[in-house]
């Protein structure tokens, strides 16, 4: 388990980053060419982004994934606009915690806080309700009508690495799309996958939630 922890630490925080363009589903990127497939279906990008910005509240199981193959699990809980959760499982002492100013990691383990400002990251996207609907991004072909790909990247900051997002249709959930899995591949070529299960909407979600503990002193933050 130890091994696994080291490595859930160094993948975290990309797996993260990557909740700004899944539940704001607004970047700022330089659009790219679309391939002939995606062109003859234009509205899916737009059928993706209307069932997120659908989502007041969710809750569902996780499982990531890094690129050797270790997994750990936990829940992850989202309250628009800007506040998500990453609980992990029982054993593993780090949180990700998003409160709507900053993206916080804080791992118990050595005592260690690391927080980055949201306006500085794609995180923005998440948080800034007034930021327009980035329309760019590519749909890549799937070869199954019921399943959408989406690869999304910023070319003006590389560092932010690459995020696929992939829906399933599903009538039940907002927008008759439901978010199955992120990919997050880094600047190093680090992979990253976060599996969604058991997703609840339109649950009631305090605000409390998105407060931690802080390791450093015994105030709460």
């Amino acid at each position: 388990m130890n091994r696994v922890i080291h490595i859930l630490k160094k993948t975290a925080c990309a797996a993260a980053l990557a909740a700004p363009v899944v539940f704001g589903a607004v970047v700022s990127v330089v659009p790219v060419s679309q391939p002939a497939q995606a062109q003859a279906q234009p509205n899916q990008l737009d059928q993706a982004v209307a069932a997120l910005r659908g989502i007041s509240t969710m809750r569902a199981d996780f499982v990531q994934t890094d690129r050797n193959g270790q997994r750990v699990s936990g829940v992850m809980t989202l309250k628009r606009p800007g506040r998500i959760r990453f609980q992990y499982q029982q054993g593993v002492p780090l949180l990700i915690v998003s409160d709507g100013k900053a993206l916080t990691m804080i791992d118990y383990e050595v005592r260690q806080v690391q927080r980055w400002p949201i306006t500085n990251s794609p995180l923005g996207a998440l948080l800034d309700p007034n930021r327009d609907v980035a329309r760019y991004g590519t749909l890549q072909p799937t070869g199954d009508p019921s399943v959408i790909s989406i690869e999304v990247r910023d070319r003006s900051h590389p560092e932010y690495g690459v995020i696929t997002l992939i829906f399933m249709r599903k009538a039940s959930a907002p927008g008759g799309l439901e978010l199955v899995n992120w990919v997050a591949l880094d600047s190093q070529n680090k992979r990253t996958t976060i599996r969604l299960s058991n997703h609840q909407y339109g649950q009631p979600v305090s605000d409390n939630t998105f407060k931690w503990n802080d390791p450093r002193s015994p105030s709460r933050r």
